[in-house]
């Protein structure tokens, strides 16, 4: 097996995986501080907050696929060391964002009961849910601006900015939460109130900062205002179009983690309590999976847009290794910790036993994640083919995944912690599709005018 001895191709990869893992990090651990905080207030209204936030992870999930079009086809202009391009492709991916947060928007002040009540049919969980998402839909917007910014600072291998602007955020949610949560310092006792402006107002902060570094700061882009009201619209037309793949896996897989909330809920109560404390702490480890997924996509369109072909094999291989490295180091990490956090929560006994349940199934599972995602997402798709990962994701879980976890749930009548296996399973069996693709690199395509 050819492996690469590129020194360069290792300090690239490194310093951009770093600092997006830290910064993911930092971004989940504001949802973990949110579901501890919560979580310790009273369980009615952790599931409430979960139910939420199911509805705010498909949203978001949209939002990185249009980042994540952005950076695939503007780390091939950037390798080309053409920055004009980049600024147009940019112009895209804000409208799309801002016109996907309005929708949502809309969605939340019109039927926030409707909205909430499809994850649970319980009517406490839904009465909390609506006093968290009464609020909680400003951030919408915001939240897609700023992330699209950041993905564009991404594009040209800028990613220190993300980290300091999630410090700020953990800073800024964690001390409202505290306070406003339970009502400290002398504050009124608001509950998932106080946790939705806690998240609002460092969502307001964070986009504040980026604004600020692109303006003031940045030495790559010079973007200006004038560049995004008048983009080329042949550029804006060719993201427009490159960025349907990427918005509908995404959205796939927002549906899909959504859905398993759906499964579970209308299972028992403490399912969704159980599930929202699993699935939080597995989404931290994840950013280990997320940041090579993200490190390598800018890598890979580097390489393919300044024409250096010839090392991508080396870089490729090498990348697999080092995806499973991390695969087994995650697992082992969360097992680990499962106790230690489990213990920060004021949860039932069935609930506390259930958690441990899905977070040993996630054990199993991750390990398949931190290969085939940054397979997929990153080499893949960071190489220009969006194609291969809508059917692959279209197939594993529309046609395989949740029409056997649906079965398992609603007719066998499984064990939650069966049906929590049944929903994650595509994360073992899609290792193979994702090794067979990759290494038959058809996937190399070339994306820049």
């Amino acid at each position: 097996m050819e492996l690469t001895k590129d020194k360069s191709f290792f300090k690239n990869f490194f310093s951009l995986y770093i600092i997006i893992v830290l910064q993911n990090v930092i971004v989940l651990g504001v949802n973990l501080a949110d579901n501890i905080m919560v979580g310790a207030y009273n369980e009615t209204s952790l599931s409430g907050v979960a139910s939420v936030n199911q509805l705010q992870f498909i949203f978001q999930q949209i939002t990185m696929g249009l980042g994540d079009a952005l950076v695939v086809s503007g780390s091939q202009y950037w390798g080309q060391k053409r920055t004009s391009p980049i600024k147009s492709l940019a112009a895209g991916a804000l409208a799309l964002g801002v016109i996907s947060g309005i929708l949502l928007f809309t969605a939340a002040a019109i039927f926030p009961e409707q909205v909430v009540g499809i994850f649970t049919p319980d009517n406490a969980i839904i009465s909390e849910g609506v006093k968290y998402i009464e609020i909680i839909k400003y951030t919408y917007i915001i939240f897609s601006l700023t992330n699209i910014l950041l993905a564009l600072l991404r594009s040209v291998e800028t990613v220190k900015i993300s980290f300091y602007v999630s410090v700020v955020t953990f800073i800024i949610n964690c001390s409202i939460n505290y306070t406003l949560i339970e009502g400290h310092f002398g504050a009124p006792e608001m509950g998932v109130r106080g946790a939705a402006i806690g998240t609002l107002i460092a969502r307001i902060v964070e986009l504040i900062i980026v604004i600020l570094y692109i303006a003031f700061k940045d030495i790559k882009l010079h973007l200006k205002i004038r560049d995004i009201l008048c983009a080329e619209k042949s550029l804006v037309g060719d993201y427009v179009k490159r960025s349907g793949y990427f918005v509908t896996v995404s959205a796939m897989f927002g549906v899909s983690t959504a859905l398993q909330t759906v499964i579970l809920g209308h299972m028992n109560d403490s399912a969704i309590a159980a599930n929202s404390v699993a699935t939080t702490l597995f989404q931290v480890l994840k950013v280990a999976s997320v940041g090579a997924a993200s490190a390598t996509s800018v890598i890979i369109g580097k390489t393919i847009g300044r024409g250096d072909t010839k090392k991508l094999k080396g870089y490729v291989n090498t990348l697999q290794i080092m995806f499973l490295i991390i695969g087994v180091l995650t697992s082992a990490l969360l097992f680990m910790l499962r106790y230690p956090i489990l213990s920060f929560y004021d949860l039932s006994p069935l609930t506390k036993t259930m958690a441990e349940q899905f977070i040993l199934v996630l054990c199993v599972t991750c390990i398949g994640t931190a290969y085939e995602m940054p397979v997929i997402t990153g080499i893949i798709r960071g190489g220009g083919d969006s194609r291969f990962v809508f059917i692959n994701d279209l197939i594993s879980i529309w046609g395989i995944v949740l029409p056997v976890s649906f079965i398992a749930a609603f007719v066998w009548k499984a064990e939650p912690y069966i049906i929590v296996f049944c929903l994650n399973s595509d994360q073992i069996f899609k290792c193979a599709a994702a090794a067979i693709w990759v290494n038959r690199y058809k996937w190399v395509k070339k994306l820049t005018r």
